[in-house]
């Protein structure tokens, strides 16, 4: 099972970490130890102190495929939530200053959350997809699929050139602005439309 990532996905997120607006996907991955499943304890990682939520869509493949074309892609997802890409913002920075790869700041163990998938129902329109992202509560993120600089679609169409994609793979398609730091304590709650599909406390 492979974790694919697509960096900057949305215009203000770029902006708000001042990075350029890619003119295509920007893939990163992490290993399957990354995976941190909805209800279980996110453990804040020590060598941290800037830890940062990064909430987006997930989308799970259902079966494998390579070169898959844009208007053929909807075949290989049948089911979605939201997740939170953990990113270790102190790290990130440290590896970027000297133009080392980000691993360390984004593919550690548990940095990959993801919540309850859903089935994606004949009527759902993935260009068109709400989700929020709370902490403590409070809305801090907000987002739709309309937004994405790259719909889900391109996203496959894109990956699946360079890598076969296999049943099981989950691919988190960017975040929108509002990324923040979080601490141990925090209680992370993410929504498809008004369903709750991921509830984390940060330990």
């Amino acid at each position: 099972m492979k974790i694919l990532c697509i960096g900057r996905n949305y215009v203000n997120h770029a902006k708000e970490l001042g990075n350029e607006v890619p003119e295509e996907p920007v893939i990163f991955m992490k290993p399957e130890s990354a995976l941190s499943i909805n209800d279980a304890p996110f453990i804040y990682p020590s060598f941290s102190k800037d830890l940062h939520y990064e909430a987006e869509l997930v989308i799970k493949i259902n079966k494998d495929g390579k070169n898959i074309s844009e208007e053929n892609a909807t075949e290989f997802y049948d089911e979605m939530t939201i997740g939170i890409d953990f990113t270790a913002r102190d790290i990130q920075q440290q590896l970027k200053k000297k133009s080392l790869p980000w691993e360390k700041a984004k593919a550690f163990d548990g940095s990959a959350a993801v919540g309850r998938f859903i089935h994606i129902a004949p009527e759902m329109k993935m260009d068109n997809i709400n989700f929020s992202f709370l902490k403590n509560n409070e809305t801090v993120q907000q987002g739709n699929s309309k937004m994405m600089i790259f719909s889900i679609n391109q996203i496959i169409a894109n990956i699946s050139q360079y890598f076969t994609l296999n049943a099981g793979d989950l691919i988190f398609t960017g975040t929108p602005e509002g990324v923040g730091e979080c601490v141990t304590g925090d209680s992370l709650n993410g929504f498809i439309e008004n369903e709750l599909l991921l509830s984390i406390i940060v330990k």
